[in-house]
């Protein structure tokens, strides 16, 4: 049916996907019901191509034997492998509401069972009155150009071979423009200047929102600090590394670059 709701169902963090077709790549509330989970919570995230989504995180036999065509993956495995950009937008989205729901169910103040509120996207403490809203951890994230180069890295915790932009959360009290300078001085020790805003994405790894900018090298040499960082370098177009996903903030701003666009 055309309006029929799209569920986004999650089971142990992993999204129940449809391998077949990347922009179908999520189920219906028919099918759904008709797998005969067990739903632990329901959560409207808005409409998709004018039809209603909701987050929904169920709980099912382990052994369960699925239609061929669908499987659960890892929200990250699903994004390199089947979903496009606008799927993976409300996939993140519903994977966080969860995560918010499963995680806030007790007042972190005075210990009383939360309940939530029927007119805004929050949870309240019958004792104390606190309001609990969903977590969002700004976070930064930079192309450094210097000529007709630009600085990658590697995280330790990046797939093999990987290298993209650098990046970091935004510390209490500091502006995300403070936050850009420190992180590219504290993982891989050069100034930059020149810093310009491109644009954001919100990145549900676990929780952030993604403040991506551009800038030019100003003065230092590549040292990396050897935790948050593994490898660096300057990299000309025709001799880049494997790069980040597509889908990713970090693969725009490299193409920026690939573009002559910066």
């Amino acid at each position: 049916m055309p309006n029929s709701p799209i569920w986004f169902v999650y089971h142990h963090n992993q999204l129940l996907v449809n391998t077949e077709h990347s922009h179908e790549s999520v189920i219906t509330e028919s099918q759904c019901k008709a797998l005969n989970f067990n739903i632990v919570s329901k959560h409207d995230i808005g409409f998709f191509h004018n039809k209603p989504c909701f987050g929904v995180d169920i709980e099912c036999d382990e052994n369960i034997v699925l239609p061929e065509t669908l499987k659960f993956m890892p929200l990250r495995q699903a994004a390199l492998t089947v979903l496009d950009a606008e799927v993976f937008h409300k996939a993140g989205r519903a994977a966080q509401i969860i995560e918010w729901h499963k995680t806030h169910q007790f007042c972190g103040r005075c210990g009383v069972k939360l309940f939530e509120s029927t007119t805004e996207r929050s949870k309240i403490c019958p004792e104390c009155d606190y309001h609990f809203f969903p977590r969002i951890s700004p976070s930064i994230i930079v192309l450094v150009k210097r000529g007709k180069e630009i600085l990658l890295a590697r995280s330790p915790h990046f797939s093999e071979n990987i290298y993209s932009t650098l990046a970091g959360f935004v510390e209490p009290g500091e502006s995300v423009e403070e936050a850009v300078h420190r992180e590219v001085w504290e993982e891989v020790g050069i100034k930059i200047k020149n810093l310009k805003y491109h644009g954001s994405q919100p990145w549900p790894f676990p929780n952030s929102l993604m403040l991506g900018y551009t800038a030019e090298h100003a003065a230092g040499e590549i040292t990396i600090d050897g935790v948050e960082i593994c490898d660096a370098g300057w990299f000309s177009v025709d001799k880049l590394p494997q790069l980040p996903n597509k889908i990713s903030i970090a693969h725009e701003l490299i193409s920026l670059f690939i573009n002559q666009e910066f």
